[in-house]
């Protein structure tokens, strides 16, 4: 009788991989390379979801060429949401995207056994993969071994293809490069997102995991250019929210060799993206939004509106290098 359930329980997982069009952990893996904007979540006045706003800002995503978008990222807002808003949010991004676009959805929670349920429900929910941050609350205990662990447990179980997220600004956690290199041999780990922005870093991990099929994208347009040149091939970039073509043109001449041009587009997407990431954050990017024709608008406290003074120095970050 076990062994039926687990046979049955086997065949339903191996089901799910092929309607997903990855057949089974032994093909090839899926492509993550390109741009994705890790796109925000508005909200109503009263603090509600705003459905109609998000379907406008996913049609004006649809004619930018992003790879996809990842959707409850940190820029989503996902902390402050319910398990039910995050995987509703999904479902309708799935809804609206064209199908030939990915959506990678942040299905990271504090425990192991709470991840492994999200990330079934976003699968389910039309999540071609899945996008893992590190736990962080008991960060001391948080060793490789426990985060090797707890990895493995969710790619063993996920249905869809694993990208790992290391965000530390946010986590105060950084993974380990020995971590990253074990877990990289899994078959259903594809790559990470590495936002951390040490690029010898990014080296190390690009060269330690060159005999896998281990794709990186740089957690940021602010050193997307550095990223490029040591190995990662696209990026979770908050800024390409705004300046979604910009940034696709920044990887394009990475791609393509273009360094001479790829530094001088660079130089003018750095202050913009410091001033909507480590500056003023997801406020900043949503006031941003709004002036470039997207749905922004208001966050959910904790988090407040900028004030008349951060809204200058916002506008002076774009203006002063052309953008606005």
């Amino acid at each position: 009788m076990l062994l039926a359930r687990s046979f049955s329980h086997f065949c339903r997982k191996e089901s799910n991989l092929v309607w997903r069009g990855i057949s089974n952990h032994a093909t090839q893996r899926l492509d993550i390379s390109g741009i994705y904007p890790p796109i925000a979540t508005p909200f109503t006045q009263e603090g509600d979801i705003d459905y109609k706003s998000l379907d406008e800002n996913i049609w004006k995503y649809a004619s930018i060429p992003f790879r996809g978008l990842v959707v409850q990222g940190s820029n989503g807002e996902f902390p402050y949401m319910t398990a039910e808003e995050r995987v509703e949010v999904v479902r309708r991004v799935r809804q609206t995207l064209p199908k030939d676009k990915l959506i990678m959805a942040g299905s990271g929670c504090e425990s192991t056994n709470a991840t492994i349920q999200m990330t079934e429900n976003m699968a389910n929910a039309g999540a071609n993969c899945i996008m893992v941050v590190t736990p962080c609350f008991y960060r001391g205990q948080m060793s490789s071994s426990a985060l090797i662990h707890h990895y493995t447990q969710v790619a063993d179980s996920s249905p869809v293809p694993v990208v790992l997220y290391n965000v530390p600004a946010n986590t105060s956690l950084d993974l380990p490069v020995d971590a990253v290199i074990h877990l990289s041999q899994h078959p259903n780990i594809v790559g990470i997102k590495e936002s951390g922005g040490d690029v010898t870093k990014m080296a190390l991990i690009a060269h330690k995991t060159r005999s896998q099929d281990f794709q990186m994208l740089a957690g940021s347009a602010g050193f997307l250019m550095a990223a490029y040149s040591v190995g990662s091939v696209g990026g979770v970039c908050a800024l390409a929210n705004v300046l979604g073509h910009q940034v696709c043109e920044l990887a394009q001449l990475c791609s393509s060799g273009q360094w001479d041009k790829a530094k001088e587009l660079q130089s003018y997407l750095i202050e913009p993206n410091t001033a909507v990431t480590r500056k003023f954050g997801v406020p900043g990017l949503k006031q941003a939004m709004d002036w470039f024709g997207f749905h922004g608008g208001v966050c959910r406290f904790p988090l407040k509106p900028l004030s008349k003074v951060e809204i200058e120095e916002l506008h002076a970050a774009f203006s002063s290098n052309g953008w606005l």
